[in-house]
């Protein structure tokens, strides 16, 4: 009987899937865990028949991921302030897909490193479950627009154009350069800037134009409105920082699979920031602080 191990490839490809669809850990952890349990109710002959056990659980897990995505919009538009994903901590669940059949798609193709970004997250909240689940599956995870028709209860053709469609409205924003040495270079100077208190040194790192979203949820005290271009968000930023004292700690860590910075007191995570660069300056910030969503 075939095991899918918390921490093995099989599993982080299923909590992948889920994550990117829901933008939840604790979501993309229960739909995992539902589409586990349906496979175990198999008989051990029923098992055997199935192929490609990933595949068939990746098709459940998508399925129940979508029966989940109304919902979830629900709570999110209900929220108390800004709404962000739950950040994912090192690179567990945003490993590289295990589809060997990947498509070749346009160069504007969502890629495995975006999407896991908490800013194109929060675009995607943007788009219907059947964009979402069209887009991820396909671009991300390479799979046929035949076999995401049965998941999603349209025609093959129709779920093309609903990802055509997804893929337009998410690259309408700004693209974001993927990791690599030119990305941790300016991750390092905004980590010196705001550490270091020094406002020119910060606004010098930050785009113009810079957006910046916090999430405190209902437990801590955070901007409950984007804040917009390098002066106002530089004192944010600087204001936020002093308030960690001598007992706040930040560094340089994997977040969402890539370089991001992690707040910490008294050795708990207490906030995380993943930034969106474009042309060598930081462009867009995410930063975390909801402790519920830091567990």
């Amino acid at each position: 009987m075939t095991v899918f191990a918390p921490g093995s490839a099989e599993y982080r490809q299923l909590f992948g899937v889920s994550y990117r669809l829901l933008g939840s850990t604790h979501d993309a952890e229960d739909a995992v865990q539902e589409g586990l349990a349906r496979w175990q109710e198999l008989t051990a002959d029923q098992q055997a028949e199935i192929r490609e056990p990933v595949a068939w659980l990746t098709t459940v897990v998508s399925r129940i991921s979508l029966d989940v995505l109304g919902s979830a919009r629900a709570r999110h538009e209900n929220y108390t302030g800004i709404w962000l994903p739950e950040p994912v901590l090192g690179s567990a669940g945003v490993a590289d897909p295990l589809h060997s059949n990947r498509f070749t798609d346009p160069e504007d193709a969502v890629t495995l490193d975006e999407s896991v970004s908490l800013a194109l997250l929060v675009a995607m909240e943007q788009l219907t479950p059947g964009e979402r689940v069209s887009l991820i599956l396909h671009d991300v995870f390479g799979l046929p627009f035949a076999e995401i028709a049965e998941i999603v209860g349209r025609s093959p053709a129709a779920c093309r154009q609903l990802a055509s469609t997804a893929r337009s409205h998410v690259r309408a924003g700004r693209r974001f350069e993927v990791p690599g040495p030119d990305r941790d270079r300016v991750v390092q100077a905004f980590a010196a800037a705001c550490l270091g208190g020094d406002i020119r040194a910060l606004v010098a790192v930050l785009d113009p134009d810079v957006v910046s979203r916090a999430d405190g949820g209902e437990h801590v005290n955070a901007a409950k409105r984007t804040l917009t271009g390098a002066d106002p968000v530089a004192r944010y930023l600087l204001g936020l920082v002093s308030k960690y004292g001598a007992d706040g700690t930040a560094s340089i860590e994997l977040v969402n699979g890539r370089t991001g910075i992690v707040l910490r007191t008294a050795g708990q995570v207490t906030g995380v920031l993943d930034l969106g660069v474009v042309d060598g300056r930081v462009a867009e910030i995410a930063l975390v602080v909801n402790p519920e969503k830091l567990a």
